[in-house]
């Protein structure tokens, strides 16, 4: 095999570094953006956030480092912007119920500053448990049954594999694990450490005063037969329970006000809080979108470290270079993200002002294509945009992404959204008579008497899609 030398000549695209940090700038969410800048701060020490007291100082910066809106962005910001209340702390603290306020007490007292920490289950359930009288054995076999609850404060594992699986030096025999299982219900909140939720219902019955209406055909219906109510099966509840509609009817809401879960408000929940970066407000007839100002950084290049490099310039210092040049890309990429966002805001709200008129049936079909096409950007570039972007109406606050969705036809040859289409199924869904709920077929004829042809899986799926039962879960009595 002879070897030998080839020139060819080809051509293919790389990405600039500067380029990259503009793709994954973009693609990050308000909070992600907040983060990533506190990191290139601690890293590059020409790039300074101007933020709060050190924005207001009246330090003149460089036109080019600034990363607020550019001047056509901020014209139409103020001609739409107003300001939006903000609930802080301190709101709360001021008429809150739990909060004393001493009027001698000294205002830098660590006490003024004390909050409640919330409580969680096994927290609550042992310091009842401290309160009873029982013996410390008794005492600490209950705590073992604590121990063993879930979130939702259900005792899933069966008290014989428990028994099985405790240290056999502690020689609990199952019986006494019965007996702490009755001490163990017996605390607040009512239900907890039921076995299934049959339990669970009755055992926040049984603690109901004697007298309370239809109490012991709730408890009937709580231990024998939840699964034709859940079957929605009431002609044979009615003949169960030897009672008549309305009587089935004032059974069942009793057990609706019931707990099911009665652990979950001990839970830590993990609350996020959204950020909207866009606002749109119809300002002269007209639906204006304006960048959210409290979200945008504030940005300038550290004076002390750019008089450095100025000093040291003719050293041909290139680190101290590279670093400048880092911190102007970012303020750029920064600037130019907003923008951006913005740009396909207002696109989106000319495109859907309809749905701003008349809400959700007036959503009309949207494809990435038709926005990258508007504002000559690529269709992977408006997925990065509208992801973890939000937007604040006066319909809430939504995903940019909300506004896209596929389309189906009419017999007018048009074309309708499927945000539409969710739309007057929950409206169709929410006046149907209760005793005679729309089956998905019933539906589906119903749309195309509107005018709307879809068939009766898109219906179904779409309904699963909104949470919203089949019509044998619907039907009540």
């Amino acid at each position: 095999m002879k070897h030998s030398l080839q020139l060819k000549l080809s051509q293919h695209l790389t990405l600039t570094p500067q380029l990259q940090q503009s793709i994954r700038l973009l693609q990050l969410s308000t909070l992600e953006l907040s983060q990533e800048l506190d990191a290139f701060t601690q890293e590059n020490p020409f790039l300074e956030r101007a933020d709060g007291e050190e924005a207001d100082a009246g330090e003149a910066k460089p036109e080019e480092f600034s990363a607020a809106a550019s001047p056509s962005t901020s014209s139409t910001a103020d001609d739409a912007s107003a300001e939006t209340p903000s609930l802080t702390g301190n709101d709360w603290d001021q008429d809150s119920p739990w909060t004393a306020h001493d009027p001698d007490e000294d205002e830098d007292s660590d006490y003024a500053s004390l909050r409640a920490e919330p409580v969680d289950l096994r927290s609550h359930l042992n310091w009842q448990l401290g309160l009873n009288q029982l013996s410390d054995r008794d005492r600490k076999i209950v705590a073992l049954l604590i121990d063993a609850l879930d979130e939702d404060g259900y005792l899933t594992q069966d008290l014989d594999e428990l028994a099985a699986l405790l240290p056999p030096e502690l020689e609990i025999e199952p019986i006494e694990l019965h007996t702490a299982l009755c001490h163990l219900q017996n605390l607040d909140p009512p239900g907890i450490g039921a076995r299934n939720l049959a339990e669970c219902l009755t055992l926040q019955l049984e603690i109901m005063p004697d007298g309370t209406p239809y109490r012991e055909q709730a408890l009937t219906l709580a231990k024998n037969h939840l699964a034709l109510l859940a079957a929605r099966d009431f002609a044979k509840l009615k003949k169960l329970l030897r009672c008549d509609d309305d009587e089935l009817r004032a059974v069942q809401q009793l057990i609706v006000q019931l707990n099911p879960r009665p652990g979950a408000a001990f839970a830590n929940v993990d609350t996020r809080y959204i950020q909207h970066d866009v606002e749109v407000k119809k300002v002269k007839g007209r639906w204006v979108a304006s960048l959210n100002q409290e979200i945008i950084p504030k940005l300038r290049i550290n004076r002390i470290y750019a008089d450095i490099l100025r000093r040291n310039r003719e050293n041909g210092s290139q680190y101290l270079s590279s670093q400048m040049q880092e911190a102007k890309w970012m303020i750029k990429n920064i600037q130019q993200r907003f923008d951006t966002i913005l740009r396909v805001s207002q696109a989106i709200v000319e495109r859907q002002r309809q749905f701003f008129e008349h809400g959700e049936v007036a959503m009309r079909p949207l494809v990435l294509r038709e926005i990258a096409d508007a504002v000559g950007l690529h269709e992977s570039t408006i997925s990065r945009v509208t992801t973890q972007k939000y937007m604040l109406t006066p319909r809430g606050v939504l995903e940019l992404k909300y506004f896209f969705g596929s389309s189906c036809a009419t017999e007018a040859g048009g074309a309708c959204s499927s945000t539409a289409i969710r739309a007057l199924i929950k409206q169709l869904v929410a006046a149907e008579n209760p005793q005679k709920p729309l089956s998905d077929s019933q539906l589906a004829e119903i749309l195309a008497k509107q005018g709307i042809v879809v068939a009766r899986r898109t219906v179904a799926k779409y309904r699963e899609s909104m949470q919203i039962a089949a019509v044998s879960l619907r039907k009540s009595i």
